[in-house]
């Protein structure tokens, strides 16, 4: 391939198309739906995802990939080259009368968290996200409560979706290949999702898991502890037990209580 990969953009692009079509496969959307693609690449998935339904928007940070991608244009087809980041989604998909909403994305490992919280903030009403990742972090993302890799961004993201690892996506599927292996979940939004000040969610998230190997006496001491007993206790949890241990119901309620 003709093209200056950029390390800056963490730029690994798929080329396996066993992957490619298990990837889109993944998803179905119908015709009325929309779907947004984040870091598009040679276009290895757009040519796809541009079928499959009437609306389209790709976000691409990279202006030479353009020369990839100009064939895919067209009505309804739009192709925005500015860093995802610095975009206003809902802005920018407010003319396009569309039913549901996905989103997918071969995302940069140095940015995943990054994007997938700019999509949290703008509160966008997502069907479902498609998204590959690094393995560690797409374990990290799927982790069930009492397990090593639970953490804070566990928690908060399935507040809002029911996240499901799908596979594993070995580095020898990219070019160039990365040092590390990937993997694709699946974010499907979480319905009667309990209301709870995020603020304060997020809040209570970070300060529960501040020190990991510590409980949760330590970690939230500047807390009113008799309270957080008494809702943890509610759940079958003390103040002994680290944040690892939780499910996320236990933090909503945490947060919407004290």
């Amino acid at each position: 391939m003709d093209f200056n990969f950029k390390k800056r953009y963490g730029q690994n692009f798929l080329k396996d198309n066993n992957v490619i079509n298990k990837i889109v496969s993944s998803i179905a959307p119908n015709d009325e739906d929309l779907i947004i693609e984040i870091g598009l690449g040679s276009g290895a998935l757009t040519k796809h995802l541009v079928r499959m339904s009437k609306y389209y928007l790709g976000y691409e940070i990279d202006l030479e990939v353009k020369k990839f991608l100009a064939k895919y244009e067209g009505e309804n087809k739009l192709f925005i080259y500015d860093d995802f980041l610095n975009r206003n989604v809902k802005d920018d998909i407010k003319d396009l009368l569309y039913k549901k909403l996905y989103i997918v994305g071969n995302l940069p490992y140095y940015i995943t968290t990054p994007i997938i919280l700019r999509i949290i903030e703008q509160k966008l009403d997502i069907e479902e996200c498609l998204f590959m990742v690094q393995k560690e972090v797409a374990l990290r993302f799927s982790s069930k409560p009492g397990n090593r890799e639970y953490g804070a961004i566990t928690v908060l993201l399935n507040h809002y979706f029911d996240v499901e690892y799908l596979f594993e996506v070995g580095r020898k599927c990219f070019m160039p290949s990365p040092n590390v292996d990937s993997a694709i979940i699946k974010l499907k939004k979480k319905e009667n999702r309990v209301d709870v000040d995020i603020d304060k969610l997020n809040r209570i998230i970070k300060d529960a898991f501040q020190f990991k190997r510590k409980n949760l006496r330590n970690n939230l001491k500047s807390y009113d502890l008799t309270k957080i007993t008494n809702i943890l206790n509610e759940y079958g949890f003390d103040l002994s037990n680290r944040a690892e241990d939780l499910p996320v119901d236990v933090f909503v309620a945490l947060a919407n209580r004290i």
